[in-house]
Formats: structure tokens, sequence, C-alpha cells
């Protein structure tokens, strides 16, 4: 890299990182990614979403997208990192995952490296990049979540789902000093169901944690979320004025407020190294 192309990427305005995940599967936190991202985008936010379910991803699937390589072309050499990345609603850019390609799930540090030198080279202006983790407490969901400036914790009104959303945090917070998290409760009634939510999990959390929890809204489960995922479509395209898109529009007004990063941790490129560093220390 010469010394003028590091310059320009010294310039580059800061990118804000937000890692969703859940503790376990099937609360909607893809949905959430979508809709959070193309809401942004509307508002003129340049906005990427890296699929990061890395052997089981779908939210390709969930836009009606078709893209013809994933992540794992690139980590083999085949092709470069903007051959990859398509095109959805918004202009939002995916970097769609592979689905059931075996050995995607879990890097090693040198596929690792080549996946940080390829977003190292990506020169697109970024606001925002969505990161779309795997469910879970186990492998690169923890470790997503650490190298990302701002965490989204999604579960809804199941206990399994409240189980597993306090476990994620207990573990990133015991094992790796996480403090600060903001929670999601998808698919309530309405939201005083979602508050309820929150609070069930947050006086655990004041008794036995040493964290800060916020409750970044609520996403209620109405019949044109339901459709919209049926006709692969998010709900604030097809149904922009429905419930379940009206809070959508009032979280990404929400997230927009948070700080921006200063410095070299808004740039892509170092989240990336903050992922490896934290494999490697896991």
């Amino acid at each position: 890299m010469d010394q003028a192309e590091g310059l320009r990427r010294l310039q580059r305005p800061p990118t804000k990182v937000i890692t969703v995940a859940s503790g376990k599967g099937g609360v909607g936190k893809t949905n959430v990614v979508a809709n959070l991202a193309i809401t942004l985008a509307r508002s003129g936010q340049r906005v990427m979403v890296f699929d990061a379910d890395l052997g089981l991803g779908n939210i390709d699937i969930l836009l009606g997208l078709t893209p013809r390589y994933n992540i794992s072309h690139v980590l083999s050499g085949e092709k470069q990192l903007s051959d990859v990345l398509v095109r959805g609603p918004q202009d939002i850019l995916v970097l769609p995952a592979s689905s059931g390609v075996a050995g995607m799930a879990s890097l090693d540090v040198a596929t690792q490296s080549r996946l940080i030198d390829a977003v190292s080279t990506l020169d697109i202006p970024l606001d925002y990049l969505l990161v779309d983790c795997a469910a879970g407490i186990a492998g690169d969901v923890l470790t997503f979540s650490r190298a990302a400036q701002d965490l989204i914790v999604v579960l809804n009104n199941e206990p399994a789902s409240v189980a597993d959303a306090y476990a994620l945090i207990k573990v990133l917070s015991k094992q790796y000093g996480l403090k600060r998290f903001h929670l999601l409760p998808n698919m309530v009634r309405d939201a005083r169901e979602g508050q309820a939510l929150f609070a069930k999990i947050a006086g655990v959390a004041d008794r036995y944690l040493d964290v800060s929890l916020d409750l970044v809204g609520s996403i209620p489960l109405d019949a044109s979320l339901r459709a919209a995922v049926r006709s692969q479509r998010a709900v604030v395209e097809s149904a922009p004025q429905s419930a379940s898109a009206v809070a959508f529009a009032a979280l990404a007004a929400r997230v927009k407020n948070w700080p921006l990063p200063q410095g070299p941790s808004g740039r892509i490129e170092f989240f990336m190294q903050q992922w490896l560093r934290a494999e490697q220390a896991a």
C-alpha cells in the first residue's frame, strides 16, 4: 500500500459497526438486520450487511436475492470481495455467507487473515456495517460481538429465548468484559409486552451482572410482517405503514443517534482485525 492509498484510507469517514446477535435461533434476528439496514439506507445512509452466519447464511434468501458467489469464493481466492457483494433494496450492499459449506463455520487464523485483507482493500465509503451473526454463544458469535462497537441482542417472549439471551450477555460480560448491551424484544404483541420482557431480563442482570442494558424498542409481530417474510421482502418496503415497519423506523432513528466512532476504530478493517484478535485470544 503506497502513501497516497494510506492517506485516502485515513480520510475515510468512520463506519458504525453494529453486531446483531441472539441467544437462540428462530427469534427473527436476520429479519431485524434486513429491515434495519433498509430503513437506514432509505434515510440516506450507506449500509452494508455482512452475513456472518458463515456456514448457514440466509439473508439473501430473506431478501429474495440470488448471489452467484459468496464469502467462500473470497476465502478460496477465486473472487475479490467486490465481485461477491450484491445490491439489495434501497441500494444496500450484502456480503453473502455460504450455506451448507463444511468448514465455513470455524475459520482458521490464516483464512481469517485473508478475509481481513479482502475487507481492508474494499474502497467503498460506508456509514453502517451491520453484522448478522449466527445464533448461540459459541464460536464466531462471541468474537463478532466483541469486535463491534455496538451489540443488539434480539429475543422474544419464550422462556428459552430469554434464558439464552441472558446466557449470551453473561458470557460476554463475565469472560470478555463487555458492559453495554442493547436489547430488542421481537415478535411481541405490543410495546407493553416488550417492556415487560426487558424488565424480566434486566432484573436478573442487575442482581448478578455488572452490565448496562438498554431497551432500544420492540418489534410487534403483525400480519404484514408474516406476509413480507413469505414473499421474501422486507416489511418496511412491502407495508411501510404497518405496525412492525413503524417500529423498525423508530429503531433506525434511535440507532442513528448513537455516537459515531472516532479515529481508526471506525474503519471496517479495524473491525476485522479486532475479530481476528478475539479469535486468537479465545
